[in-house]
């Protein structure tokens, strides 16, 4: 596309006032749009043209927009944050699309990530995964050295890729199961993998897990949709680690309760 040309698009949109109404989709035109906006940059176009006609303007989440805190996640035309690899919806411009594209614009689509409004869901369920067990309890008082515990390079490396993960939920919207495993296994290896974790990675793994469970989330069963969606390019390999972690964690507390007498 040119230097200085605009693109005229279509976009339905789902629209829901609240949790409990009955949604649907609208379609809006969209005329006008710079090929280098991104894909909020235009939505914000498009809801200052509703506001100025007296509409209620489309309702998504956004905060950083600079693809840090995964916040702006929502469904563009069937797939998680639209259709480039290892791009948030506030990092996809319109450059991606042609000129008289059809947009098709809805929220994630999961049991524990209900609807609060129009693109807006609740996300708070993964907040209660990591309030389970993804913390580390340190005492209190002046920050240690950065070198007195060391870490080895490949561990170093790998928890610094499972701590990419920015909470977005894409890739439970693209699981079939609407799964969150490769969300929680990023936040279980992150720690488990670090020295700092050790004390605690049995019971982080079984809480957090758990709580995954009550939550709602579906079942893994290797789609592999998560991965391909996931912003960051979180590796499958973390379901794998934490699916250890997990086994190994339960047939530790099996045993401790034998050891100890108990039953169950």
């Amino acid at each position: 596309m040119s230097a200085g040309k605009t693109m005229n698009l279509t976009l339905h949109v789902w629209r829901q006032p609240s949790g409990t109404s009955q949604g649907r989709f609208v379609t809006y035109p969209a005329p006008d749009i710079s090929p280098d906006m991104s894909f909020l940059e235009m939505l914000d176009v498009v809801n200052e043209r509703l506001i100025a006609k007296g509409e209620d303007p489309i309702a998504f989440d956004h905060d950083c927009r600079e693809g840090i805190c995964g916040m702006c996640g929502m469904m563009i035309n069937g797939q998680a944050h639209g259709p480039r690899r290892a791009t948030t919806a506030c990092q996809l411009h319109m450059r991606s699309f042609e000129d008289g594209d059809t947009i098709t614009i809805e929220p994630w689509r999961a049991t524990a990530f209900p609807v609060v409004k129009d693109l807006v869901v609740d996300r708070n369920a993964f907040d209660r995964i990591i309030a389970a067990g993804g913390f580390v309890s340190t005492h209190t008082g002046s920050a240690p050295d950065g070198n007195a515990i060391p870490v080895p390079k490949t561990a170093a490396d790998q928890a610094m890729d499972a701590a990419a993960c920015i909470g977005c939920g894409a890739c439970v919207a693209a699981c079939p199961n609407a799964s969150a495993m490769l969300f929680t296994s990023a936040k279980v290896s992150h720690l488990g993998l670090l020295p700092q974790g050790q004390a605690e990675r049995d019971q982080r793994v079984l809480k957090m897990v758990a709580t995954m469970d009550e939550e709602g989330f579906g079942t893994c069963t290797n789609h592999g949709e998560c991965e391909a969606a996931c912003p960051k390019e979180i590796r499958l390999e973390f379901i794998a680690r934490m699916n250890r972690d997990f086994i190994r964690a339960g047939l530790r507390n099996r045993g401790e309760r034998a050891g100890s007498g108990g039953t169950g």
